[in-house]
């Protein structure tokens, strides 16, 4: 089956997902209920697309398939920063109050700490997967514990605005971001036109990327930036969801069984629709709302992971 086949087929069910969690259960006032579920839609498209793109581009310049930007501990550096403000300036300054000017704070500090990743971590040559998953969980744990430390001794009002931030929900998103994280995400995407060419030999190696032509460093930084920008929009959004890049880049290598880029990253973005979507419907419509979908996605998720790591110790 030719892989724009396999990719129609995923457009289709993702869209048969979106139309069934708009038009199902609309009761008497659609009015109502359809632009309310509309915003969930846009929402959870981008989130799904933001986790998506960035782990499978990040997962090429690390060059595994078991490294996300979750794992390494860039969402974990985003509720830092968020805990940092609200720490130093409080709930009310106009830091936190407002949400757009918060966002782009936050959105330049997670750039920045993107080159300092790539400076220490990713120009040095020979580093092992273990190594840098190793490397990558301490930083998750030491920013974890950051937040943590402050969050114990902040006010008690404050504390309950960063407790809003520190759970993925889709129940809960923070639709005042959306116009701003569509136009980043837009921005975003036509700067990363110019570098997809450079994605499948990249995928090869560094030596081998150097050995064709590609000007690595210069590359490697600007799409490290990207995933910054992408994981802190989608963390915004709705929350630190550790384990749905990995799950979701992984099962498009699977079905889509291509080193082309431009199929791959197209075919997570739609796999990742039709899990938030699907699971949505299934936390919904089956268990009532007894169970949360991130609950359901870093538990699948986290037993993918350890069977990734036992698969990858045989190899």
């Amino acid at each position: 089956m030719h892989n724009k086949v396999r990719l129609g087929i995923l457009a289709a069910v993702s869209i048969s997902l979106i139309l069934l969690f708009l038009f199902t259960d609309i009761g008497n006032y659609p009015e109502y209920v359809l632009p309310k579920r509309g915003i969930k839609i846009l929402a959870i498209i981008l989130t799904g697309a933001s986790i998506a793109f960035s782990t499978v581009v990040f997962q090429t310049v690390s060059n595994n398939r078991i490294l996300t930007p979750s794992i390494i501990g860039l969402d974990s550096l985003y509720m830092l920063i968020q805990t940092f403000l609200i720490f130093v300036f409080g709930a009310t300054s106009a830091t936190v109050m407002n949400k757009n000017i918060n966002f782009l704070l936050c959105v330049g500090l997670m750039v920045l700490f993107a080159g300092l990743l790539y400076k220490f971590l990713f120009k040095r040559e020979g580093k092992n997967i273990y190594f840098l998953l190793l490397v990558g969980l301490v930083m998750g744990t030491l920013f974890q514990s950051f937040s943590s430390f402050m969050q114990v001794i902040i006010d008690p009002n404050d504390f309950m605005v960063v407790q809003d931030r520190m759970f993925a929900s889709f129940n809960n998103i923070n639709t005042d971001l959306l116009t701003i994280s569509i136009i980043l995400v837009v921005l975003v995407s036509l700067y990363f036109i110019r570098f997809i060419k450079y994605l499948d030999v990249l995928s090869l190696g560094r030596e081998e990327a150097i050995n064709l032509g590609v000007d690595y460093d210069y590359v490697v930084k600007r799409l490290l930036i990207v995933v910054a920008i992408l994981i802190s929009i989608s963390t915004a959004l709705v929350g630190p969801i550790t384990f749905l890049g990995l799950l979701v880049a992984n099962v498009s290598y699977q079905f889509l069984k291509t080193y082309r880029h431009s199929y791959l990253i197209f075919g997570a973005i739609l796999i990742s629709i039709i899990a938030l979507i699907g699971g949505l419907l299934i936390v919904e419509r089956v268990f009532t709302f007894s169970t949360t979908l991130s609950v359901i996605i870093n538990f699948i998720g986290g037993v993918y992971f350890i069977y990734l790591l036992l698969k990858e110790s045989k190899a």
